[in-house]
């Protein structure tokens, strides 16, 4: 198997940076980590995320990986606001690209990045949180082949509580919370039933401590057949241990709750499991219900080494560029920032 030679730019203070570079070092039959680059002021912001998570690795400069034609693959791990800047970069210099989710909020710049994703033909593949979690996967198969009938609606919720420092991060974007955390239920929602006629955003800002970021998050999603719905909070007390998801349909419900429980184990690892609780219509018309546990499992293993099965060309990205601009201009809608 050809190991991917990689690097990493940036790191983020709030989303999956370093777990992810963490992730590239447990795979070192599948890539060749370079090292990483700090861009902005991530020397300042992230220094305790520096020191846990890439001490021994290769600091480079920005300059060092884009010229650097050995290095066919990076990873775009900024802060959210220069999510596409840096993209941008790396697609210019012909790399392969894994993004930190979603992006920035320049409908321009995301449409500039796509033409040279489709120019380039080179891999572009987005880190939200859910695509390769295995319930999430099998239930979304399943709702696709018709399993649990015509579907009626798709109620997906991801919140946290968050101390006032980082829900006033949250004020960085138009819809708050909506788009840092909600744009992964989003995809969820819009992997199973496309992209919504109508998108109503209820966002608001809590007040709480005098927070006056969009730290609550809620959009209607209409469909032909029903309305689904994303919810996402950063003040919500015990809102992780609560996170679910709910697909309804003419034949059948699966709730998956917890989407994930931490496993624990000797290391840093982010293992977690999760439950599907499912009730199905069977052939008598009756009610079966059934409990399903997922096997443990790493957040970031399954997304890291499918992005270099795709630079191989070994498996095609299901996610295509067609897909994320929909689910990028539904989230703008949910966010009520169509026009940024």
């Amino acid at each position: 198997m050809r190991k991917i030679r990689i690097a990493q730019i940036g790191i983020n203070r709030y989303s999956h940076g370093p777990e992810l570079f963490f992730t590239l070092k447990q795979h070192p039959d599948v890539f060749d980590l370079v090292g990483y680059a700090l861009v902005e002021d991530e020397r300042e912001t992230c220094a305790q995320k520096i020191k846990d998570f890439y001490g021994g690795s290769p600091e480079l400069s920005l300059e060092e990986i884009l010229e650097d034609e050995s290095i066919e693959a990076v990873t775009v791990e900024t802060d959210e606001i220069h999510l596409f800047k840096y993209a941008q970069m790396a697609a210019d210099h012909n790399k392969h690209i894994h993004m930190e989710k979603p992006g920035s909020q320049s409908h321009a710049d995301f449409e500039k990045l796509i033409e040279t994703m489709k120019r380039t033909k080179k891999v572009f593949h987005v880190g939200y949180m859910y695509r390769y979690h295995p319930l999430i996967v099998e239930t979304v198969e399943r709702a696709r082949r018709g399993e649990l009938g015509q579907i009626l609606s798709v109620e997906a919720q991801m919140s946290r509580h968050d101390r006032r420092e980082g829900r006033e991060w949250l004020g960085a974007f138009k819809g708050g919370m909506m788009f840092y955390l909600g744009s992964n239920m989003l995809d969820v929602v819009m992997r199973i039933l496309g992209e919504p006629t109508r998108v109503i955003p209820l966002n608001a800002a809590s007040g709480a401590d005098g927070v006056e970021s969009e730290d609550f998050g809620f959009a209607a999603l209409v469909y032909p057949h029903g309305t689904s719905l994303v919810r996402t909070v950063s003040g919500e007390v015990g809102g992780g241990d609560r996170r679910h998801i709910v697909v309804c349909g003419t034949k059948g419900t699966v709730e998956i709750h917890p989407i994930e429980e931490e496993y624990p184990t000797p290391t840093w690892e982010c293992m977690y499991t999760s439950e599907a609780h499912e009730k199905v219509l069977n052939e008598q018309g009756k009610v079966t219900r059934a409990t399903k546990r997922s096997e443990p499992f790493q957040r970031y293993s399954a997304m890291i080494t499918s992005f270099a099965a795709m630079v191989r060309g070994e498996i095609e990205n299901p996610y295509t560029l067609s897909y994320e601009a929909a689910l990028y201009r539904t989230l703008m809608k949910c966010c009520d920032a169509e026009e940024m």
